[in-house]
């Protein structure tokens, strides 16, 4: 399987009657906009996906919906990761069963686990499926930064850990990645204002956020960039750079939230802790999707 392009961390539409379930009538509409934007995969239950506060039967049901709702039109990455070994083995059994293309695993949170630690936890995970895995290293969330020799390692002992989402905020990581394990890693952008950069250094595609918003324009300025053509390429990105801006003025998901709300595509429902943005961020979301009319669903 190739990791090339856009992929869309999915958010999860909640509903805000009946102890917010998911507003799966939103959720069908959110997945087909991404299909007519012909991204290259989706990424349920992830962080924007609120994986955290999903039950356990909300998280299958989810990779359930997406699976079936795309029908093989799209690569569906699975979000099985867990701070729990055990659980993150069973969920991405699950996955598996339920028919996704691969999973993504983040690197445990709240633990902390030492670089040998993650080392067993990432085998154990990956030995348990026969699907690609993808590692999510997002280090401001998990409050631990997966090494470039830890996960060289992993890959060596777990052949199907294929690929990592690098959401360090740091080019030069990426960079160093595929400088040392060249086509044996493929490395995805985790930041959308940096995709342009990362993959001028080597990185093949990006997991966005912005694109649940506008898959469209997202997937077009990711093509340009992996085709070389980086004077267009700049300028998609440089055209996106508002909305990508406005979609981390607090803390996502909330943001995206409001943008699909204002797309006609659910409503800013969060669960708790999380909440909903402020008014003055609405206001720049709205100001950055004034350069983009169309509508949504």
């Amino acid at each position: 399987m190739r990791f090339e392009g856009t992929y869309t961390a999915l958010a999860t539409p909640f509903r805000e009657e009946s102890g917010e379930p998911i507003d799966w009538d939103a959720f069908d509409a959110l997945v087909d906009w991404q299909l007519s934007g012909k991204v290259t995969g989706l990424v349920p239950c992830g962080t924007t996906g609120e994986s955290p506060t999903l039950s356990h039967e909300e998280h299958a049901r989810v990779i359930e919906r997406t699976v079936e709702r795309v029908k093989g039109r799209a690569q569906v990455v699975a979000g099985t990761g867990s701070n729990s070994t055990l659980e993150a083995v069973e969920m991405s059994q699950h996955a598996e069963r339920a028919g996704a293309d691969a999973v993504m695993l983040v690197v445990p949170y709240y633990n902390k686990p030492s670089q040998a630690g993650l080392h067993r936890h990432f085998v154990r995970v990956a030995k348990s499926v026969r699907l690609p895995v993808v590692i999510y290293n997002i280090p401001g969330r998990s409050g631990v930064d997966l090494a470039p020799e830890t996960l060289a390692a992993i890959a060596e002992a777990a052949p199907n850990v294929v690929a990592t989402k690098e959401a360090t905020g740091n080019v030069l990581r990426a960079q160093k990645i595929v400088q040392t394990m060249g086509e044996r890693m493929t490395v995805l952008s985790g930041d959308d204002a940096l995709t342009l950069a990362m993959i001028a250094v080597g990185a093949r595609g990006v997991v966005s956020v912005t694109a649940n918003v506008v898959p469209a324009e997202v997937t077009q300025a990711t093509r340009l960039a992996l085709e070389g053509r980086m004077k267009d390429a700049r300028q998609a990105h440089h055209a996106l750079l508002p909305l990508h801006e406005a979609m981390f003025l607090e803390p996502n998901p909330a943001p995206v939230k409001a943008a699909l709300a204002m797309r006609g595509i659910g409503n800013e429902v969060v669960r708790s802790p999380m909440a909903p943005c402020g008014e003055a961020t609405r206001q720049a979301i709205a100001a950055a999707l004034a350069a983009w009319p169309r509508g949504g669903g």
